[in-house]
């Protein structure tokens, strides 16, 4: 699919075919694209938690979940999560293929950038989850298949469930699968005049 259809034709879809199975060498193709995002210093925070177990999902669903029925019908269902120490662990192996100079230069750079900066290491992790989704749900559109982003679920309980790490951080989750129902008509775009500034506010 051209890029642009991709980007108009991506819609928050909520209903879901819950009998549709996306195959798992799909899967790895759209993760694998995900991870083609941009991060900060190439730290690639993200960690993608697949949600797979059924029960699980239900759970998440019915009592953290405020009943989305996407939750437990999508195919795939991936919360997006991000390790805001990644900065200071091994930072070498995310330049390990730039030229020596490069590598040098940016890993020596990226601890005193970050270091006793915790809302910089926690902005930095929620941007690179923010790119990360977007690639995922048109890489996923241009699949053939719909998503939808979704914040509304406790976080805290959430965390719990997954057993979520102390230096992470938990994002939003998508839901990927194949639509059983037309979304929505667009609810209203701002005109692109009221959204651009020209150099100062």
């Amino acid at each position: 699919m051209d890029t642009f259809k991709a980007i108009y034709e991506r819609r928050s879809v909520k209903g879901f075919d819950p009998n549709y199975k996306i195959t798992p060498e799909e899967e790895q193709k759209l993760l694998e694209a995900t991870i083609q995002s941009p991060t900060s210093f190439n730290i690639q925070h993200w960690r993608f938690v697949v949600l797979r177990d059924p029960d699980l999902r239900q759970k998440i669903r019915k009592e953290f979940g405020n009943d989305q029925a996407q939750m437990t019908d999508a195919s795939l269902l991936i919360l997006f999560t991000a390790d805001t120490k990644a900065w200071k662990k091994e930072p070498q192996r995310y330049w390990q293929n730039a030229p020596q100079d490069v590598a040098d230069l940016l890993v020596n750079w990226m601890g005193p950038f970050h270091q006793g900066r915790e809302w910089l290491q926690r902005d930095e992790a929620q941007r690179s989850i923010g790119m990360a989704m977007q690639t995922l749900m048109l890489a996923a559109k241009a699949m053939g298949y719909d998503s939808c982003p979704m914040i509304g679920f406790d976080i805290e309980q959430v965390s719990k469930l997954i057993n979520l790490p102390n230096d992470f951080v938990i994002g939003p989750m998508v839901a990927i699968g194949k639509k059983a129902k037309e979304p929505w008509p667009k609810p209203g775009q701002l005109p692109l005049n009221d959204l651009i500034v020209e150099n100062q506010f």
